[in-house]
């Protein structure tokens, strides 16, 4: 572990900490800011030639000023001569523009894996992808890892009696399948539409048996959770006798605070993929820790042992 280094830009340090404190080793040193006109600088603290080294950044909000920093520290390490980059980015910003569904727009999410390829990343570690086909836009290995079994374990141990797992829309049903399978209960779909460019959708219709059941909705991301409350109110309608929610990655821009806490939802549960400020941490949401989860990735990618088997 000695040839190992751990960096982080200034998106989530503290989960940086927390992935290094699993590994048992200290967060590799760097200097990273802003001069006056907005130019980001990033200087490498310590010998880095011939390391593995792993850089932590999401690419959340503050959305482009992180991906600038992200490119920043790979070209500063490739030109260190780090010996392999893997750019660790739990939450893969731009991933929902993932594919053209209208004419002259961009597939923003290609482009980032571009960016990323030729800044220096010799690899990706990634948590749950918005759609997995963007493993397909990279020419260099992806690892895409999980927190369903973080949420399913959750949720074991709640021990609900008549549960039903709902997928938020057609796009989540192989992950609602999957928590459905870990937890032995039946899954319901919501189908719905989104309309236009806005943050606004349509629930039209529940394919799956709700009444009289505890309903666990389950998604990769919550944004403004304008989704989540049109799913709640139809589950609510349908006869669901509590709601419950589970994301990967709790973005709750806008709105989102606001709305879950004057919803029906009961609990929210997340992890820490981004970071989730003390202003955010109403009662009913729950941050699960993410850190164990991308700690044991970058060990066993530094090793040499399959990150596969972490699921099996």
């Amino acid at each position: 572990m000695d040839e190992l280094k751990v960096l982080c830009g200034r998106a989530h340090p503290a989960l940086a900490k927390a992935i290094t404190d699993y590994l048992g080793i200290g967060l590799g040193r760097c200097e990273v800011k802003q001069f006056s006109n907005e130019n980001t600088f990033v200087r490498i603290m310590e010998n880095v030639r011939q390391r593995d080294t792993f850089v932590v950044q999401p690419i959340s909000s503050p959305v482009n000023n992180n991906l600038v920093e992200l490119l920043i520290m790979l070209d500063a390490l490739k030109r260190a001569s780090a010996g392999r980059i893997t750019a660790v980015i739990p939450y893969y910003g731009y991933g929902r523009t993932d594919k053209k569904d209208q004419p002259r727009v961009p597939i923003t999410a290609k482009l980032v894996a571009d960016l990323l390829t030729v800044a220096g990343a010799s690899r990706v570690l990634t948590v749950d992808l918005h759609a997995a086909q963007i493993q397909g836009f990279f020419n260099i290995p992806v690892d895409e890892l999980t927190a369903l079994n973080i949420l399913g374990n959750y949720y074991k141990e709640k021990a609900f009696k008549d549960v039903v797992v709902v997928a938020s829309d057609i796009g989540a049903t192989k992950r609602g399948r999957d928590l459905g399978a870990m937890l032995n209960v039946p899954l319901a779909i919501m189908e719905k539409r989104r309309l236009g460019n806005e943050d606004r959708t349509e629930t039209l219709n529940v394919i799956g048996d709700v009444k009289g059941k505890v309903a666990i909705t389950v998604d990769d991301e919550i944004d403004t959770a304008g989704s989540l409350m049109e799913v709640a109110s139809t589950l609510i309608d349908r006869g669901a006798l509590e709601i419950h929610a589970c994301c990967t990655h709790p973005i709750l821009s806008g709105p989102a605070i606001e709305r879950i806490a004057a919803s029906p939802v009961k609990e929210v549960v997340v992890t820490d993929t981004v970071p989730v400020p003390e202003s955010k941490r109403i009662d009913k949401i729950t941050v699960l820790p993410i850190a164990p989860l991308l700690g044991e990735a970058i060990k066993r990618i530094h090793t040499g042992q399959s990150v596969g088997a972490m699921f099996e």
